[in-house]
């Protein structure tokens, strides 16, 4: 049986936190979390946005229990920000969802942490945050982080010797660069979580080709040229609601693997039911992922502690 929205167990009880749940799959697997009963915490970068989100899921399902928490992870004061109230409070986690994210930014832009803006946005801001909510995570089975990669990741290259793509930047290579480090990041996760004895599982997932804003070239595209985008994706791809299938397979489904790696199941993984995903043998090497990993605690300055 094709897995789909209606195979979501209850959600009652658990708590979800999602970046970019605004917009495009990261909004639809919000609506789809907060009618299966999952209380639903949107991390995001336009409050504004974010309430006008929160009114459409309300609207759907009146008995919702949303919150609006601001969140910029191409900013590392503010994903610090974010994680010390977040752990002043006491709250535990049940889904930590990684999905914000920007592509083919035009020209090379610096964030004001002198990071990429595309390596900040999809991938750093991301590693800081999860490492800051680490103590947050309810240490049970059934808690996950699920990482948001992409078919992209099949060509990416990690530019070990200019990360930040000082020297080499093109719009695509880039955000190729930071959907490979979000799967790798996701495996070697998952693997130091079992190391440490967690029950915590760490869950990677791709929407394949999904009608979103991301064609909108991190607000650079211009309204034609992002209305142009977003016709060729769904031309070529899937609604943002099929796209989230593999987001909430891995973060409700109690099939879904620790160390996995889910995406549509139909041709060339571009649209689909969710099933195990292809990973590219250069996403599975472990050194590959250390070395990454000490790289990310060294640009951003956080240290996980399992």
């Amino acid at each position: 049986m094709p897995w789909t929205t209606a195979l979501i167990p209850p959600q009652a009880g658990r708590r979800a936190i999602l970046t970019g749940g605004t917009s495009g799959i990261g909004y639809e697997a919000a609506l789809a979390l907060a009618g299966a009963g999952a209380e639903i915490v949107l991390a995001a970068r336009d409050p504004g946005k974010a309430e006008d989100r929160a009114a459409a899921i309300r609207r759907a399902h009146p008995a919702a229990r949303i919150e609006i928490r601001a969140l910029d992870t191409a900013r590392l004061a503010s994903v610090r920000t974010f994680a010390s109230q977040w752990r002043e409070e006491g709250r535990p986690i049940d889904v930590l969802l990684l999905n914000a994210g920007i592509a083919a930014v035009p020209r090379r832009e610096e964030t004001e942490d002198g990071f990429e803006r595309q390596l900040a946005t999809n991938y750093l801001g991301h590693f800081a945050l999860t490492g800051l909510l680490l103590p947050s995570l309810r240490p049970e089975a059934g808690t996950r982080v699920v990482a948001v990669a992409s078919i992209a990741h099949r060509s990416g290259r990690i530019a070990f010797d200019d990360l930040q793509l000082r020297r080499g930047y093109g719009p695509q290579s880039a955000y190729r660069q930071t959907k490979l480090a979000m799967l790798l990041f996701a495996l070697e996760l998952d693997r130091r979580l079992r190391a440490a004895g967690s029950p915590v599982r760490a869950i990677a997932a791709h929407p394949g080709i999904a009608a979103t804003a991301i064609a909108r070239r991190g607000d650079r595209a211009g309204p034609l040229a992002a209305r142009i985008g977003a016709g060729l994706l769904g031309l070529l791809g899937q609604s943002s609601a099929r796209g989230a299938l593999p987001l909430l397979h891995a973060a409700a489904a109690p099939e879904a693997e620790g160390g996995g790696y889910y995406g549509p199941d139909g041709l060339w993984e571009i649209r689909g039911h969710p099933a195990p995903a292809r990973i590219e043998p250069h996403a599975r090497d472990p050194g590959t992922a250390a070395r990454l990993w000490a790289l990310s605690e060294a640009a951003t300055g956080v240290t996980y502690r399992f």
